[in-house]
């Protein structure tokens, strides 16, 4: 087998080795969907962790490559889409109850907006950020582990970054106090993400009669 052969073998056999050296530059960065997921559990009467997912967010990173802490992170997310895999949904819409309910989300969009970012390893860091929930808004903290950040995927030639992050809430702070203490007050939050560049935005088209008043002009 020549150097090339066993190289191209290694290449396809573990794909992480042909990452780039590289870091992904500074620029605003978007979520890359199909990579991320947001999933969140309660403990469920000391017996289990109910766990569930919500399955449309949306992120924006402001990405500082030279100095990461003067990062900033926003995120949206719509309660209404939440997965819960309830057994029975000939019996409850489960996801409509606790994403709409009063008692639970409030049909109220998720947002969290990051305040700080403070670097304490070499790729772990702490979000300090707004969280609103339910309508209101109060402080929380994500803890943030960069996974790996290029300059050029090997397969989707663009530059990624990739993080876990999690962070606890506590839900009696906005007003979420259902079943307390029989379901925990905390509620942990798991997120797994990837970050490509942001798509310049499409203008819309001028209407004919502006192109060609500017055509003349």
């Amino acid at each position: 087998m020549t150097i090339k052969s066993l190289l191209s073998a290694i290449l396809i056999a573990c794909p992480a080795a042909a990452i780039a050296a590289d870091a992904a530059p500074s620029g605003r960065y978007e979520q890359d969907g199909p990579h991320t997921s947001v999933t969140w559990r309660i403990d469920h009467f000391g017996l289990s962790h109910f766990t569930a997912r919500f399955i449309n967010s949306k992120a924006r990173l402001d990405w500082n490559s030279e100095s990461p802490e003067q990062s900033r992170l926003t995120v949206e997310i719509d309660p209404l889409q939440v997965r819960t895999d309830f057994p029975f949904p000939e019996v409850e819409d489960f996801d409509a109850k606790i994403g709409g309910n009063a008692d639970f989300l409030a049909g109220a969009p998720i947002r969290f907006v990051s305040t700080k970012i403070v670097i304490d390893g070499e790729k772990t860091g702490r979000v300090f950020g707004d969280l609103t929930l339910r309508g209101e808004t109060h402080p929380a903290v994500m803890d943030v582990t960069l996974n790996g950040s290029m300059a050029e995927h090997p397969f989707e030639k663009i530059a990624k970054l990739g993080f876990s992050g999690h962070m606890v809430v506590k839900r009696s702070q906005w007003g979420l106090t259902f079943a307390i203490p029989a379901l925990s007050d905390d509620i942990d939050v798991a997120i797994e993400t990837e970050f490509k560049p942001e798509k310049p935005k499409r203008q819309a088209a001028l209407p004919e009669v502006v192109r060609r008043k500017s055509i003349i002009d």
